[in-house]
């Protein structure tokens, strides 16, 4: 039996959804195209958290180099230069992926948006900076605009079940979703060291604070310890962790424990996720997606649909 990818909305589009891929531009990976990075992230956030500071005047020193000052001024204004064209980029685009979803009436579940980072964490480098830098809200929203995309660009592809049963059976395991731990870490050089820390979390030290100060994996050190979900499907990640981890509840600390390298290392399990098996009903439009994303003839960016929706910006290209 043939099916459409996703359900057809009731709106009657301006243009069809066979024009607007008309105009795609070659070349260009549709799976990530939304996520920009984590600097991109902190960038925007540093930007409104400077407008946001009523108190905070243009001319506060935000460091100082012997007598000379570099002023919030400054400082937001190189971010601006280096950062801005492709932070507000992906602001427009998340704007038009939503006026698309309601003009081709497309819309997105909270249990797809839930299926999708439940197969990201069972397949995503602990160490990944998208994962890592985003809150949960933030993750949401983004894998929320990547399914309207995914819609849009499939909106009249016709799938046949059987192809997508198919494509179940084949890669059944990809839906074989293992526990995954959300994991904050402190490694020291020697047990003492790692002892005097759980002494500190012990006395009510914080978690965020101590991994900041403490710590010697500086990657992790500078994001208060976060490892982000870590599961059994994980790589480049020290056994270790995992095994301390699926021994710690949700919200408490492990105890000292060894690793790899030589060092070690304590660990906080701020959230427990079950692992869990996804039957085929359960994920067949999610791959009548994917198949139908492989049928397109070319990559798209969001910037695809900006003059259909009427959008323009600041830098006017």
């Amino acid at each position: 039996m043939a099916n459409r990818s996703q359900q057809s909305g009731t709106k009657s589009p301006k243009k069809t959804l066979s024009e607007l891929r008309m105009k795609a531009k070659p070349a260009l990976t549709i799976i990530g195209v939304l996520l920009v990075g984590n600097i991109i992230w902190f960038v925007a956030w540093l930007i409104a958290l400077g407008g946001a500071e009523e108190t905070a005047t243009n001319n506060e020193a935000v460091a100082t180099i012997g007598k000379e000052d570099i002023t919030r001024q400054e400082w937001l204004t190189a971010m601006e230069q280096r950062y801005g064209k492709e932070v507000l980029q992906t602001l427009v685009n998340e704007k038009v992926m939503l006026q698309a979803a309601e003009e081709f009436g497309i819309e997105t579940t909270d249990e797809e948006v839930d299926l999708e980072l439940a197969l990201m964490r069972s397949v995503k480098d602990a160490t990944d900076e998208t994962m890592q830098a985003l809150s949960e809200k933030e993750l949401r929203a983004y894998v929320r605009t990547q399914l309207i995309l995914e819609k849009v660009l499939t909106y009249d592809v016709v799938i046949e079940e059987a192809a997508a049963q198919t494509y179940y059976e084949e890669n059944e395991s990809v839906y074989n979703v293992p526990a995954a731990y959300r994991t904050s870490i402190i490694v020291s050089e020697t047990a003492d060291d790692a002892e005097a820390v759980v002494k500190e979390l012990s006395n009510g030290s914080e978690f965020g604070v101590l991994a900041r100060e403490r710590s010697i994996d500086r990657v992790s050190a500078t994001l208060d310890g976060d490892l982000g979900y870590i599961t059994e499907n994980v790589e480049n990640q020290d056994p270790a962790i995992l095994e301390a981890a699926q021994h710690v509840n949700e919200g408490e600390i492990s105890e000292v424990f060894a690793l790899q390298d030589g060092t070690y290392a304590v660990i906080q399990v701020d959230e427990v996720q079950e692992g869990r098996s996804f039957e085929f009903e359960q994920v067949k439009q999610q791959i009548m997606r994917i198949l139908a994303l492989e049928q397109l003839p070319m990559s798209v960016y969001p910037e695809t649909f900006w003059e259909e929706f009427d959008a323009t910006w600041f830098y006017g290209e």
